[in-house]
């Protein structure tokens, strides 16, 4: 951890493992992002707030005019130019930023962002999405499910060494965010957040659990095939994070 990880650590900012690229999370935020009708284009620029080491952007920056991801832990920059380069992505680029105390430094047609907005130490920091959007951009987000069955992020709980205890996030908010590491959010508390940023709620839908925290066996294989093949679910229950379209109006 560098001194600057440790620092924002310790003033709460929980060190969440970024995605990787063989997750299945990212090939499904991938696919959801391709059902937004003109939503990718080689005029636009896309900003990636919490791109981690850039499982996401580094493999969709090539169908935008270019790619910026901002991340507040600078420990992730090598990997992300390790797969850049790798990857042979010449419009990509990564920038240390702390949305919580940093203006927008520069207004982008699309923006995307996964797991990031429960982790801000306060919900009002999100007007920097709306900030760095341009006017009718459009963008992608998604936030922890509250009716998932585990807590995705894990919690401090006494006496219980293992930190994704069943139904935990069904708790209420009081009891879930005095232990949880991260907050969790139904649609209409995302929704109400997003709206007081400044941002127009065009689309909700629940993003059927990846499943990718289990090891790989025949169980886990026939559960993705019959239960959680699809990107997005109807049941809540059956839903890690709620993924959210917006646009700035």
């Amino acid at each position: 951890m560098t001194k600057v990880e440790k620092s924002l650590f310790q003033e709460g900012h929980y060190l969440g493992r970024p995605a990787d690229f063989a997750d299945k999370i990212i090939s499904r935020r991938i696919r959801l992002l391709h059902t937004m009708p003109d939503f990718f284009g080689k005029g636009y620029s896309l900003i990636e707030i919490g791109c981690g080491a850039g499982a996401t952007l580094l493999q969709v920056a090539p169908a935008f005019q270019k790619g910026v991801g901002i991340e507040i832990f600078e420990g992730h920059a090598p990997l992300f130019e390790k797969y850049r380069r790798e990857l042979g992505v010449e419009n990509a680029t990564f920038r240390v930023f702390d949305v919580e105390r940093e203006t927008p430094f520069e207004e982008f047609d699309r923006l995307i962002s996964f797991e990031v907005i429960e982790h801000l130490n306060s919900e009002e920091s999100v007007r920097f999405y709306a900030q760095t959007l341009k006017k009718g951009g459009l963008g992608a987000i998604s936030v922890p499910n509250k009716w998932w069955i585990f807590e995705t992020h894990g919690a401090k709980l006494p006496l219980l060494p293992w930190n994704r205890v069943p139904f935990f996030s069904w708790l209420p908010t009081p009891l879930h965010e005095r232990w949880a590491n991260a907050r969790i959010y139904t649609r209409k508390r995302i929704k109400a957040v997003l709206e007081k940023a400044g941002l127009e709620v065009v689309e909700m839908q629940y993003v059927t659990a990846p499943l990718d925290v289990l090891p790989e066996s025949a169980l886990k294989r026939w559960l993705l095939k019959w239960i959680f093949k699809n990107d997005t679910t109807k049941f809540p229950f059956l839903s890690t994070a709620i993924f959210v379209w917006v646009r700035k109006p």
